[in-house]
């Protein structure tokens, strides 16, 4: 296993790892040092799963000691990107020693070069949506560093992709532009991601048919091979228990009451958004639980707090600035609407739970998962937006009120609509089916000339 530098990169991959480990099979899991101290305590087979932690060499563009995308700001990617193609020999010398069956990786383009004379079969493996596959890293989408795209390119998705309603709108398109721009050295996102696909032995998405079926036929019309699907490959319920603290405070409030937030831990808020997100919970009139990161900025939450803010909530909401135990928290009873960013991640455990759906997308993979909730499913809600991209506590406050108020046609639209899909999710041998076909995928791949 050799993911992208990123917690949510590395961590699919490890529950990834964690279900063929528990069905026999052997991991070599490649991750920066970093990396291994945060996730350690999720590889549930040690005995099985190995870490080989790498040093990630210093690039001058950098800050000292980066080794992940937590550490930098969305824009220094291509940085990092540079960084993870400098530990190439690191892995050369343990692929030359290990000589494993398969290889998996997602936006290490030169891995099939490494592979391949050694005979190790190599495994594309991306973990965002099939649809924000389909839309950015298409081959007919040639971008070359010194040919950017034009915002009207940009504007247009690609021919023949198969959705009108997943797509990115108006200056939302312009948020694509990265994908022209270079990452890492003489290459572009865009010859990154498809160089991976194509010269890879086969795809793999972190996804399902019953959900995005004709994105991912239409990624393996594109590349002329084979897509295999591993299902949301999402971790067994955690059975530790809740934090006293947090037990203590939702316990406060009847069942279905609580909206609860958080963005990741990559994505910070500018000081002006942040306030301007607090205020609309604020207005909401309902008890609320915030967990993000410190604003651009500051160094703390509460010093970026609206004038008089922790005054007017006391009692009814509480904005943390470190980490929570957010599958616990959004098992919660009193927890009645999870409001977050459409991350991967948070969008499986947005449809496997009961909570409304309240999505505040950032990124453009974020926006095309937010709209295969809220425009395909119609699971959820999206916060409307300025055109700026801001979006206003007034927005904020309606969204929220349209899923929570138990009168909305809206509100109960959705909830008919997640509580059908959420059923298809957890019907008995849903993920287990999936894994195991996956598993039988491999091993028919491995068994060709």
């Amino acid at each position: 296993m050799f993911p992208w530098f990123a917690v949510g990169h590395i961590t699919p991959y490890l529950h990834l790892s964690n279900e063929l480990a528990k069905r026999g099979h052997k991991i070599s899991f490649f991750l920066p040092r970093k990396a291994l101290i945060l996730l350690e305590n999720l590889n549930l087979h040690p005995n099985l799963i190995t870490f080989h932690p790498l040093t990630v060499p210093s690039v001058a563009t950098l800050p000292p000691g980066t080794e992940t995308a937590s550490d930098i700001p969305f824009s220094d990617s291509p940085f990092l990107a540079a960084a993870m193609d400098l530990t190439r020999p690191q892995l050369e010398v343990s692929l030359q020693a290990m000589r494993p069956d398969f290889i998996f990786y997602d936006l290490a383009h030169w891995i099939p070069q490494v592979a391949r004379p050694l005979g190790i079969r190599t495994v594309c493996y991306n973990v965002v949506s099939a649809a924000a596959i389909a839309i950015v890293l298409v081959p007919a989408r040639e971008v070359t560093q010194g040919k950017p795209c034009t915002e009207e390119e940009l504007e247009k998705p690609p021919r023949g992709y198969p959705s009108k309603t997943v797509v990115l709108r108006g200056s939302e398109a312009r948020s694509l532009i990265f994908i022209s721009l270079p990452s890492g050295d003489n290459i572009t996102f865009h010859g990154r991601g498809t160089t991976a696909m194509r010269e890879c032995d086969a795809i793999a998405l972190r996804t399902c048919q019953e959900i995005e079926r004709d994105f991912c036929a239409y990624i393996s019309s594109q590349y002329g091979k084979a897509v295999f699907l591993t299902g949301p490959v999402l971790p067994e319920p955690d059975m530790k228990m809740l934090d006293e603290k947090w037990a203590e405070w939702l316990g406060q409030f009847k069942p279905g009451s609580v909206v609860f937030c958080a963005f990741g831990s990559q994505h910070v808020l500018e000081k002006g958004q942040f306030q301007e997100l607090l205020l609309g919970f604020e207005t909401t009139g309902l008890p609320f639980l915030v967990a993000l990161r410190p604003p651009i900025g500051t160094n703390s939450v509460e010093e970026a707090f609206p004038k008089g803010f922790e005054e007017r909530v006391r009692g009814r909401g509480v904005v943390h600035g470190g980490w929570v135990q957010q599958p616990l928290i959004l098992s919660h009873p009193s927890v009645g609407c999870f409001v977050n960013h459409c991350g991967f991640g948070s969008m499986w455990e947005s449809l496997l739970g009961d909570c409304q759906i309240v999505m505040v997308p950032h990124l453009p993979d974020q926006i095309l998962h937010t709209r295969l909730l809220a425009d395909e499913l119609k699971v959820g809600v999206e916060v409307e937006r300025e055109e700026s991209g801001w979006f206003s506590k007034e927005s904020f406050c309606r969204a929220i009120e349209s899923v929570m108020d138990e009168e909305s046609e809206v509100g109960l639209l959705v909830k008919k609509n997640h509580a059908k899909w959420r059923k298809v999710l957890v019907s008995p041998n849903f993920m287990t089916d999936y894994i195991d076909r996956f598993i039988q995928n491999l091993q028919e791949l491995q068994m060709k000339n």
